[in-house]
């Protein structure tokens, strides 16, 4: 597999993003393909940059085995757009910003998240930063089936790129 990358996005990069990029990086790991694909995350917002993630993000996370906690928030820079093969977007609203600020070339690389969660029955990853624990669980859930599909379409790619 050749080394592709995937920029999670979310709005502050506190949430549901750094739960992305680490629900992902740990699956890849997982498969043994963790040094074949560059994950990041980044925020349409500058609110949190250099914040760690969201406390209850990462208590959530470590329920499940995945670590957080060295994670820092960002904001998309315009680079992002050239540098990354796929750029997920958490909801709706992140995707139109990224749609508004991406340069006509890498449009096509901006997706959603659930894209790769089909059997989902909502479109985007809901933000749990206002409400209670049973929110990033939910998040967690939709991230890590959304992650597998991701997964799939990664090697995919990978397979055709070799034909």
């Amino acid at each position: 597999m050749e080394t592709t990358s995937v920029l999670m996005v979310c709005m502050g990069n506190i949430c549901r993003s750094p739960t992305a990029e680490a629900v992902l990086r740990h699956q890849l790991d997982a498969a043994g393909l963790g040094e074949h694909v560059r994950v990041d995350s980044a925020g349409t917002h500058s609110y949190h940059i250099g914040e760690p993630p969201d406390r209850r993000a990462i208590a959530a996370a470590a329920r499940r085995g995945i670590d957080l906690g060295s994670l820092r928030a960002r904001m998309v820079d315009e680079a992002d757009f050239e540098s990354f093969d796929l750029l997920v977007a958490m909801d709706q609203l992140n995707r139109e910003v990224l749609l508004d600020r991406s340069p006509d070339e890498y449009r096509e690389r901006i997706r959603l998240m659930l894209e790769f969660a089909p059997s989902t029955d909502v479109e985007d990853v809901p933000d749990p930063y206002y409400g209670g624990p049973v929110g990033f669980e939910r998040v967690l859930d939709l991230v890590e089936e959304a992650s597998k599909g991701l997964l799939d379409e990664l090697l995919a790619r990978s397979a055709a790129r070799r034909r």
